[in-house]
């Protein structure tokens, strides 16, 4: 027992340092999806080290707290797998889509060549090198203990905090260029390539933010800090010039709202009503206030942005169709992961040309279908099934396990960000959010493992 106990011990300590240095090395270098940065390069050679110094320090892995994410995980990952085994000419002829290519054999007299189901190999070997980040996670996960959680969850506040650091510096005018992710000049994005990848992360620290105020016992000054958070990350959201970060922002104050309104209403009735009606109605000025000078101040890009449609957003509703009718055109195989990009240079209309490619389908569920087919549809209906399921345990549990409800909802409602946050865009492909995703969903599994809020000191079954 004792060996057991020092055992588990060494497991959670070294997985949870480990995660640490992960998810720095991710606020660094994980802020780009695209293929070509520095950062990607950087962020699997730091995801791969620490999986073999993982595989030969850890005594243990302890699969079974995680091991629904873990099944997700692995499906998604055998999917990918799959379309890059080759096909014999007989069967892969016969996929739809695949014409042009069978009749540019034909034109050069070649004979058609095996070839796997995926159109774009080298994206597809990418999109599978990926997952790496969120496997990596997965592992150092598994042997957190609930308090280490937390901290978990805290040290991702912290970094939610230097990114609007650094999103304040670009806001007044600092030049900064991050070599590791492909920044836009002057754009508001914090430590991320995209401003709506950005807003998402900002919108994820205001809800880290409030359950960290209302985890336990609340405290004046913890209310203090997090509303000045609130604050901070909202008009940093109104900053980036992101509509959809404004949605997604809004959404997650109103989810944890719902989530901890019980908790603060225990709390305010604690005080005084002399004393709490005068709080509550001075913190909704400040914030109404801040928001007011940063309108008038012509500071709010994302309001000045959503009064008018630009060139972006007639883009995207001009993309979206024709991306649903290549999702037909490829139905039910799919194109691979990781086609997009010479599989929409096929369908793109003369009238979209322009010296930008158009990378993705800023709708990371119809690419999903897209490049998936019908077996890619068939799991993301049971990843929702199961999302949704666990959603309405983690809400409607009782209050037996405080620390673990609180963490499963906000698990919830970090999931639910990113799944809205990527019908205009694709926030899942930066390793960043992929922790983040994995994290989230650790979470959403917790009041159902049997991990303690200390070390086990017991042996397991197994």
């Amino acid at each position: 027992m004792s060996r057991h106990s020092a055992a588990s011990d060494r497991a959670s300590t070294l997985s949870f340092w480990l995660l640490v240095a992960f998810l720095v090395i991710l606020w660094v270098a994980g802020g780009a999806s695209r293929a070509d940065v520095l950062g990607q390069a950087v962020v699997r050679f730091f995801a791969w080290s620490i999986l073999v110094v993982a595989i030969f320090t850890l005594p243990r892995v302890d699969w079974r707290v995680v091991k629904e994410p873990a099944i997700i995980l692995g499906a998604a990952a055998l999917l990918v797998a799959l379309q890059l085994v080759p096909l014999p000419p007989s069967i892969w002829t016969e996929l739809p889509g695949r014409a042009i290519f069978m009749e540019a054999a034909v034109l050069t007299g070649a004979e058609q060549p095996w070839r796997p189901l995926s159109i774009s190999p080298s994206g597809t070997s990418n999109a599978l090198a990926s997952l790496i980040v969120p496997a990596v996670v997965l592992l150092l996960v598994a042997n957190l203990t609930r308090e280490q959680h937390w901290r978990i969850a805290i040290l991702v506040l912290g970094l939610v905090v230097a990114g609007a650091v650094l999103g304040v510096l670009q806001f007044s005018g600092a030049n900064y260029d991050n070599p590791l992710i492909n920044t836009v000049s002057g754009a508001v994005a914090g430590n991320f390539a995209n401003r709506n990848h950005f807003a998402l992360f900002l919108a994820i620290g205001v809800v880290l933010a409030m359950a960290w105020a209302f985890r336990d016992e609340t405290l004046p000054w913890k209310i203090a800090v997090a509303f000045g958070m609130v604050v901070l990350f909202i008009l940093m959201v109104l900053a980036t010039g992101s509509r959809s970060g404004v949605i997604v922002g809004l959404a997650g104050i109103v989810l944890t709202f719902l989530a901890f309104r019980r908790r603060a209403a225990q709390q305010f009735k604690a005080i005084p009503r002399k004393i709490a009606v005068p709080i509550v109605f001075v913190a909704i000025a400040v914030l109404i206030g801040a928001i007011w000078l940063s309108v008038g101040l012509d500071r709010a890009v994302s309001v000045d942005r959503a009064t008018m449609l630009d060139g972006q957003a007639d883009l995207r509703s001009q993309i979206w169709p024709i991306v649903l009718e290549m999702s037909q055109r490829y139905f039910p195989a799919g194109t691979g992961f990781g086609t997009f990009d010479p599989v929409f240079r096929i369908a793109e209309p003369d009238g979209l040309l322009s010296p930008q490619y158009i990378n993705l389908a800023h709708n990371d569920w119809l690419q999903l279908f897209l490049e998936g087919g019908l077996v890619a549809g068939i799991l993301i209906a049971a990843v929702l099934v199961w999302y949704l399921l666990k959603s309405l345990r983690a809400w409607s549990a009782a209050d037996a396990n405080r620390g673990a409800r609180v963490l499963a909802k906000v698990g919830t409602i970090l999931i639910a960000l990113i799944l809205a946050a990527s019908v205009t865009d694709y926030p899942s492909r930066t390793p960043m959010v992929m922790a983040i995703l994995m994290l989230a969903s650790a979470w959403l599994v917790a009041p159902g493992s049997k991990k303690a809020d200390t070390v086990p000191t017991q042996p397991s079954s197994s």
